[in-house]
């Protein structure tokens, strides 16, 4: 009789078990899609559903292990198809594996190469994304932009025999004492795609091809020097673009972009700088407020905004910065006109959050309107992006030009 009961006990206990699962599963948020976006900052992990997710985190040693609790999940086959996107190259991850741990929990563990710093958080939907639990892997060192700038440089060439005074060419000498640093900002990256073209294209893609072209032509000019704030396809958020900017001690701060509007007939190339006392039209304040949203769509862990982050987006103190950068916008904006439709005659000013480093002159360039068909077809043609950015080089050396001469800095002797 008690054996009886023993096993009624355990049938009870495994109805009741099996009871739990089914409940889970009926309530359970189904993970729809997982991405994974390596760069040289950090690798980003990031896993949509169609209801949120609760979690829990934690690390192990020996080996390095990232482990992350998932609530009440259906994964599908998205988690399946997640370790098999992890290239050789990636910088932290070597495997990812799920599976289920306890009644109602998922376990997804990441093998590591080496120890990180984990930030895991979860964002609302946003644009074309539904709830997203992110898992951002950060080195134990944070990545320093100036370091990665010198391994960056070109080797020189050998010397060739030395020439007779005769047989030297003149060759132009550059006005400063010291390289001209421009930051060159590729809009959007990874999860935040930027604008959608009719035919497919996606802001991202051009505007780091343009911004690559760009730096390679300036790099090519005596006494210039260039540095990408991404080369590859990873979000960045908006004010980490301004540090990385300030970590090399750019003298110029250019981002690229290609534009976007409800109507599809809308044209042209702009230039923006930033606003002190709010936008110069509703087109230009309407822009501003769809490129800050970037943070937004692309992820950004409000709960870790540093104290620099706080300061730039309330700095009214900028006066002489903007100045200059309404300079540079003018001498850019010209030579655009060259090679494309103008969509304004004027430089535009808004409160757009990427230019807002208190000490570099920041332009924003809308390239083209990648929402109209003719316009999205010229900014996928390698051509045009070639003429897009020696019009832009050709703007930033008429405003060089213009300065008087500066002394040298530590960071340019360096270099």
């Amino acid at each position: 009789m008690a054996a009886c009961r023993q096993a009624t006990g355990k049938l009870a206990g495994l109805l009741a078990t099996w009871l739990m699962w089914i409940s889970f599963s009926a309530a359970a948020a189904n993970i729809t899609a997982a991405r994974l976006w390596p760069s040289p900052d950090y690798t980003r992990v990031t896993l949509e559903s169609d209801a949120p997710v609760s979690f829990k985190y934690f690390t192990l040693a020996n080996p390095d292990r990232l482990v992350v609790d998932l609530q009440d999940i259906n994964p599908g086959t998205a988690l399946a198809g997640l370790s098999a996107s992890i290239g050789s190259d990636d910088p932290y991850i070597v495997g990812v594996r799920a599976a289920p741990n306890r009644p109602g929990v998922t376990r997804l563990v990441l093998d590591m190469k080496t120890a990180v710093r984990p930030s895991v958080f979860t964002l609302k939907p946003m644009g074309e994304y539904g709830h997203r639990l992110v898992i951002d892997l950060h080195g134990m060192a944070p990545a320093d932009p100036v370091q990665a700038l010198a391994q960056n440089k070109p080797v020189p060439e050998q010397p060739a025999p030395a020439a007779s005074q005769a047989d030297k060419p003149r060759t132009a000498m550059p006005r400063f004492s010291r390289l001209m640093m421009v930051a060159i900002d590729a809009g959007h990256g990874g999860e935040d795609p930027g604008a959608k073209g009719a035919n497919g294209s996606y802001e991202k893609h051009i505007t780091l091809s343009v911004a690559r072209r760009l730096k390679e032509k300036i790099d090519a000019e005596p006494g210039m020097r260039a540095y990408l704030t991404r080369d590859g396809d990873y979000f960045i958020p908006l004010h980490e673009r301004v540090n990385k900017a300030r970590a090399v001690k750019a003298d110029l701060f250019v981002s690229i972009h290609a534009d976007a509007f409800i109507r599809p007939e809308a044209r042209g190339s702009s230039v923006f700088a930033l606003s002190e006392n709010g936008a110069t039209s509703a087109a230009a304040r309407w822009l501003a407020k769809k490129e800050n949203e970037a943070d937004l769509i692309g992820g950004i862990n409000i709960d870790v905004k540093d104290q620099y982050l706080k300061r730039t987006l309330i700095d009214l103190s900028q006066t002489a910065t903007i100045s200059d950068s309404l300079k540079l916008a003018r001498h850019v904006l010209k030579e655009i006109g060259e090679i494309n439709t103008l969509h304004k005659d004027h430089v535009e000013q808004a409160g757009f959050a990427v230019l807002k480093a208190p000490d570099i002159p920041s332009i924003l360039v809308e390239t083209a309107f990648i929402s109209n068909p003719e316009e999205e077809q010229k900014l996928t043609d390698e051509a045009y992006q070639d003429k897009l950015a020696s019009a832009i080089l050709s703007g930033v050396k008429t405003y060089f030009d213009k300065l008087p001469k500066k002394t040298g800095t530590k960071l340019a002797r360096e270099m």
